[in-house]
């Protein structure tokens, strides 16, 4: 009786006990817009990770849409967007942005 409750108590408290988690990934989405709030279709978005710099990029759709998913909390991410030979300002997604799916909308200034 005694070796089961020793067992019994050495298990529950492995079970209190935090287990490693996993990274932590959420996703961020958002619009690519003209200076009208026009949705801009084919647009470049381009997602670069600011701690090894490396940058991944997504093509939106006809309803101007990105989407990136797998994006570290732990990470600051900055994002911008190219139609054709125009530029949007770079947006950052900050570490201190808790949001599990932020949506930034990049706007290009063009009319």
């Amino acid at each position: 009786m005694t070796k089961t409750l020793v067992r019994i108590s050495a298990l529950l408290l492995l079970l209190w006990f935090p287990s490693p988690s996993e990274p932590a990934w959420r996703s961020v989405a958002g619009v690519v817009k003209d200076a009208g709030g026009n949705a801009l279709p084919a647009s470049v978005v381009q997602l670069e990770n600011e701690a090894d710099l490396s940058v991944r990029s997504y093509i939106t759709g006809v309803d101007g849409r990105y989407r990136f998913s797998e994006v570290s909390y732990d990470i600051d991410y900055t994002l911008k967007a190219r139609y054709r030979k125009y530029w949007s300002k770079a947006k950052t997604l900050s570490y201190f942005n808790s949001a599990a799916h932020p949506e930034i909308d990049l706007i290009i200034p063009i009319e």
